[in-house]
């Protein structure tokens, strides 16, 4: 059983619910947690593999990609965040820059939100954004050519070292991915349905199959590695076949790498994988 798509079905049938964020009267409204023991260990900060800083500032990109994956931009975020007790305030400081860090790089502004004592960190970030031609993942027509931006599976292969205990370069995408926002602006206009990869490629892509009622007829073999990467914020993508060589050059522009994978046909598609934060 998909945990999260049941409860989502349980607490809303809303027409906004299967994006990246709910588009509403020109604004998309998307909201992402953030949590200890989740998504990062407690460890890795004592052990400096990652600052408080990063922390703060991936917990903002993670919800940034979601408003790029439906072309909008960020205009506003609300932050809710529980601190342990044991924080100083130059961690304090050290998080909020992060926040900051982010909200100057993506040229929005930071309006409000809450703040409890817990035992662990948790964030939760709420991020508005605008856009007048929002990209849906309902929009893959039978015959689009399906893309994505970038290499997959370093994030996992970098997951698995910290899990072992090995460090992982400051540089890696598990501590900073890299957003595609200036590609995919730009590409917006020729693409028809669109998602962040955040839970692997194998597991979006039945998301998008669901979201569109189509399959997908794999040019070549996706290996397991690659399709199971989760939190790469990667774009996941679908086009027209005579719109490819145009994304193609746009891609070059950016000089980002664009792997064409597969292509829609009639059907459906189901991963043989389950979500990396609802294990059984």
């Amino acid at each position: 059983m998909n945990k999260e798509d049941f409860f989502i079905k349980q607490i809303s049938n809303s027409k906004y619910n299967g994006d990246d964020g709910a588009f509403i009267n020109g604004y998309v409204y998307s909201m992402d947690a953030f949590f200890e023991n989740v998504h990062f260990k407690k460890e890795w900060i004592d052990k400096k593999i990652i600052s408080l800083k990063q922390i703060a500032y991936k917990s903002m990109l993670v919800n940034i990609s979601d408003a790029i994956a439906m072309n909008a931009k960020p205009k506003y975020a609300l932050i809710s965040i529980a601190i342990p007790k044991s924080y100083t305030s130059e961690d304090l400081e050290e998080l909020a820059n992060g926040f900051k860090k982010a909200a100057r790089d993506f040229n929005f502004e930071i309006i409000g939100g809450d703040t409890i004592e817990n035992s662990k960190l948790d964030i939760s970030i709420t991020i508005v954004s605008k856009t007048k031609n929002p990209i849906f993942r309902n929009g893959v027509k039978e015959g689009d050519y399906l893309c994505y931006t970038g290499k997959l599976g370093d994030s996992k292969r970098d997951l698995d070292a910290l899990l072992s205990g090995k460090k992982i370069k400051k540089s890696s995408k598990f501590i900073k991915p890299n957003l595609r926002a200036d590609f995919f602006y730009e590409s917006a206009k020729y693409i028809n349905a669109a998602m962040d990869i955040s839970d692997g490629l194998f597991l979006d892509l039945e998301k998008l199959s669901n979201s569109s009622n189509i399959g997908f007829e794999f040019f070549k073999e996706i290996k397991e590695e690659v399709g199971i990467s989760g939190e790469e914020y990667e774009i996941l993508f679908s086009c027209n076949q005579k719109n490819l060589k145009k994304i193609e050059n746009i891609a070059k522009k950016y000089e980002i790498k664009l792997n064409i994978f597969a292509k829609a046909v009639r059907g459906s598609y189901k991963s043989s994988f389950s979500n990396h934060h609802f294990k059984d």
